[in-house]
């Protein structure tokens, strides 16, 4: 690859990637360029591509979010999916996945699905040099927006987790919840996800089809009973990570007394909600709108002491590949998280 060259591949349509090779920008002011050792495929990106999601950038635009890269100096950075502005008054209170003045690369301005990145050089977290680094990508959204979410609602060692949507975000969520000492239950619609998640620390492993909406609550107290009689009956934590319209009723549906929803997983789908069981059950609801840049460190040390099992989760891709893989992947073809690596 020529220096001062980038290439990759551009989102110019519905269902369209073009493939690109131009001259590199000088970065925008407080930005440095980055040199993509991978970037993972999120659902996100089939959204925009596939299924009719506006990005907040008009016109042609890489895709990509989960950035692991080089900078400037050689050394090894995650790129956070989510870049607060630092001095709004969201910012200032202690609250930057409210910013509203974040970037997102892929949705705000281009992505990694190509050689090279530019991003705010304010949040870049450093990584130590490891073997294979392309498959730590994913820590960049689906491990950190999954801590993020835990840490909002302040899930502790005790607490009870139930986890809608076991795949991607979903899983890594069972792993860093059972890491936490909480008791998991996991709920999917895929038996390979449920497998994972029993392997990876959950108590209870329940296929989705198995909870009709109004008994569900019920039904998963009993099964949770009989595997961890020591949890409690109320006070659940509930992650709805499907980004579906029935994970999102079946999560509302699983609220305890004093429980706890937090909405990871997105839809454009309209969900009708009795908005009063939150009142009547003293429950609370929160969002979750990627991760604190804060947080990663975290993240990747709990990735890197084997809480948390990025690297059995992933597999690698050329990045000429990727209208093939993203492809596949909107099937529903691949088992694991795709990493687009433009090197190698």
């Amino acid at each position: 690859m020529h220096e001062g060259i980038r290439v990759g591949w551009r989102m110019t349509g519905p269902g369209q990637l073009t493939w690109f090779e131009e001259a590199l920008p000088p970065p925008p002011p407080g930005h440095v360029t980055i040199e993509v050792v991978g970037c993972g495929v999120c659902h996100t990106d089939l959204g925009y591509l596939y299924d009719g999601v506006a990005p907040a950038h008009k016109g042609p635009l890489v895709l990509g979010h989960e950035i692991i890269g080089r900078a400037p100096d050689g050394g090894l950075v995650l790129v956070p999916a989510v870049s607060p502005c630092g001095e709004c008054a969201a910012c200032r209170r202690g609250r930057p996945t409210a910013c509203g003045a974040s970037r997102m690369p892929g949705n705000h301005h281009d992505g990694g699905f190509a050689s090279h990145v530019q991003v705010p050089a304010r949040w870049l977290v450093p990584v130590p040099e490891v073997d294979e680094p392309w498959r730590l990508a994913a820590i960049a959204d689906a491990v950190t927006t999954p801590l993020q979410a835990v840490r909002r609602t302040g899930l502790a060692a005790g607490d009870v987790a139930i986890v809608v949507g076991a795949g991607g975000v979903g899983g890594f969520l069972v792993e860093i919840a059972r890491a936490l000492g909480a008791t998991v239950a996991a709920i999917d619609v895929a038996p390979a996800r449920l497998e994972r998640a029993r392997a990876r620390g959950a108590a209870v492993a329940v296929p989705a089809q198995e909870l009709e909406p109004r008994g569900a609550r019920k039904e998963l107290a009993r099964r949770l009973a009989a595997a961890a009689p020591a949890a409690p009956d109320a006070g659940w934590h509930v992650f709805e990570c499907s980004g579906t319209a029935r994970g999102q009723e079946l999560g509302f549906g699983l609220l305890t007394r004093g429980g706890k929803l937090a909405v990871v997983g997105f839809t454009p789908e309209v969900v009708p909600l009795r908005l009063s069981n939150l009142m009547a059950l003293d429950a609370e609801a929160y969002g979750n709108w990627g991760a604190d840049p804060a947080l990663y460190g975290e993240a990747l040390a709990m990735v890197l002491a084997g809480d948390v099992d990025v690297a059995g989760a992933v597999g690698r891709h050329a990045l000429r590949d990727a209208p093939d893989v993203l492809a596949r992947l909107h099937r529903h073809e691949l088992a694991h998280r795709p990493v687009l690596v433009p090197h190698g």
